[in-house]
């Protein structure tokens, strides 16, 4: 049975993501901005909190941790290798682990990048990512730690899921990442079409920070710089991907 998926935003522009397994009762939050919406939103469902995993250290994703673990009794799950500037683990992850949920299975995968403890988690069989703040709405993070060769090779990994993924991303950026998209890549008719809708989504409420993959590789100017006619747009000879997307990091930057 899939995994039942509900977002919760959080602070000013944050997701965070619950997870249930009808099966077990398990439910778990990825990433915790804050507390309180995710214990509203748990109260509402009728679910009670087993597992939280975290895909990054920055305080916008780790804040309510704490609080929430001491009233729930959740245990934490979080990377290996940013122990040591995360709240205390439970569990401690390497790249290529399996978190095992109930009747669902999670493989973690190495996205380093915006900084260089980032991990997602890929729940095939439910046809769910948490990217946080790897691959992103339209966009990618910011690299604040790791390089545009480790971000590139982070979303090739991220690329490589099925096309049907739906890719749950940590921030609603969308407006700023659809205005840089449509500056580098106007002539996309994927992408008008998918900023026509924003606004009336938005009006329904559907989450911004949520996508299929096929849509992100048909809009996201970071999925898409292995595009020839992307790559003439901006250069009159012959670049490679990863230069053509430390290009466009560059720009968003600076945008």
């Amino acid at each position: 049975m899939p995994l039942t998926l509900k977002t919760v935003p959080c602070l000013r522009d944050n997701y965070a993501y619950l997870i249930h397994d009808a099966e077990s009762g398990r439910t778990a939050i990825v990433d915790v901005p804050e507390a309180a919406p995710v214990q509203r939103a748990l109260a509402q469902a009728g679910w009670q909190l087993t597992d939280i995993l975290i895909t990054h250290h920055h305080d916008d994703h780790i804040d309510g941790v704490e609080e929430l673990r001491a009233a729930t009794g959740a245990s934490v799950w979080g990377a290996r290798a940013d122990r040591h500037r995360l709240p205390p683990l439970d569990h401690a992850l390497d790249k290529g682990d399996v978190v095992t949920f109930g009747g669902a299975t999670g493989h973690v995968i190495d996205v380093p990048g915006h900084t260089v403890g980032h991990i997602a988690f890929h729940f095939p069989d439910s046809g769910l990512a948490f990217t946080a703040d790897s691959l992103m709405a339209l966009g990618c993070g910011r690299l604040f730690e790791g390089t545009a060769a480790q971000m590139w090779d982070s979303l090739t990994k991220l690329m490589a899921l099925p096309d049907d993924t739906l890719m749950c991303s940590g921030h609603d950026y969308i407006k700023g990442n659809g205005a840089f998209a449509l500056s580098v890549d106007p002539d996309n008719t994927a992408l008008h079409d998918r900023l026509t809708k924003l606004d009336t989504d938005r009006a329904a409420g559907l989450p911004m920070a949520v996508a299929t993959l096929r849509v992100e590789k048909a809009t996201n100017p970071f999925l898409r710089a292995s595009q020839d006619y992307l790559k003439r747009i901006h250069f009159k000879e012959a670049v490679t991907d990863l230069e053509m997307f430390a290009y466009l990091r560059g720009l968003k930057d600076r945008f």
